[in-house]
């Protein structure tokens, strides 16, 4: 089976089993449903195709499905725009993962204006740049220490989804750490949804399914979500506790790139440690 049948099967299935009937005016009742959510002949006649069509669909058997039918599938499973992306994208055939699982990914690399960018924030804001597979390519020295040491880490460990699930110190870094891993898996599901061959996404989830079972989990449940922005705490074994909000913004120039901003209220007890730890990266900061 090519990865994209197995994609679109699992997505599809996972997201039939996450609506509950009586919210769509369906029959439910414990003796007529064998398992939860909806059936493929209910999925179909929501979106007004054929069930059998619908099956093909769904098992990765049906070439070059038209835009009208995967957006009345998306409104028959009340897909978020995210996932209707993540959809559209996997719908479109591709080769086995096998194969471009073989391909050498390409590099990544960041422009010199957007390393004065971070380095213009060097003294305040933790800052860096998350790239394609969510692999974090550049940054500031505040933002290569808000969390995990990046200088003291091999490039290719540089990973945000590798150091959440792998990395030792994760759980303790991380108190909120359940809730970490789901907008990581989210984050990174997203990715490859707009990225389906690519090589280096491709080596991050296979890795992660092989070695934690935690990840395997979450990413069976087929979420799909981008988060750009929110608030999280960071347990820093320097400085303390600390609660950023943190902002991404898409580079223009380099859309497969996202600048990271951490920030914290001005005279809050986090900027306080903020200002803590610069002082200890000082000589980083005056290098």
């Amino acid at each position: 089976m090519l990865y994209a049948e197995i994609e679109i099967s699992s997505f599809l299935k996972a997201r039939r089993a996450a609506l509950d009937p009586a919210d769509l005016g369906l029959p439910g009742g414990v003796n007529r449903r064998r398992v939860r959510g909806l059936r493929r002949e209910e999925v179909a006649q929501l979106a007004g195709i054929s069930v059998d069509y619908y099956t093909r669909i769904e098992q990765g058997r049906a070439p070059a499905i038209s835009d009208s039918v995967l957006d009345a599938i998306a409104r028959a499973l009340r897909l978020s725009g995210g996932e209707v992306t993540y959809l559209r994208n996997i719908a479109v055939p591709r080769r086995p993962a096998a194969d471009y699982c073989a391909v050498p990914a390409r590099g990544q690399t960041v422009r010199p204006e957007i390393q004065q960018v971070l380095d213009a924030m060097a003294d305040t804001v933790p800052a860096m740049v998350v790239g394609r597979g969510l692999d974090i390519l550049a940054w500031n020295p505040l933002g290569g220490r808000i969390g995990f040491d990046l200088e003291a880490l091999a490039p290719d460990r540089r990973n945000t989804a590798l150091l959440a699930f792998l990395d030792p110190s994760a759980r303790a870094l991380h108190p909120d750490w359940e809730a970490k891993a789901v907008e990581v898996v989210g984050n990174l599901r997203a990715d490859s949804g707009r990225h389906p061959d690519d090589p280096r996404i491709c080596e991050v989830v296979n890795e992660l399914l092989a070695h934690s079972p935690d990840f395997r989990r979450i990413w069976e449940m087929q979420a799909v979500h981008e988060c750009l922005r929110g608030t999280k705490r960071i347990r820093h074994p320097q400085v303390g506790e600390l609660t950023v909000t943190f902002e991404s913004f898409r580079l223009s120039t380099d859309p497969d790139q996202a600048l990271v901003m951490y920030t914290a209220p001005r005279g809050s007890e986090t900027e306080r440690r903020i200002r803590e730890l610069g002082a200890l990266l000082e000589p980083l900061l005056t290098a």
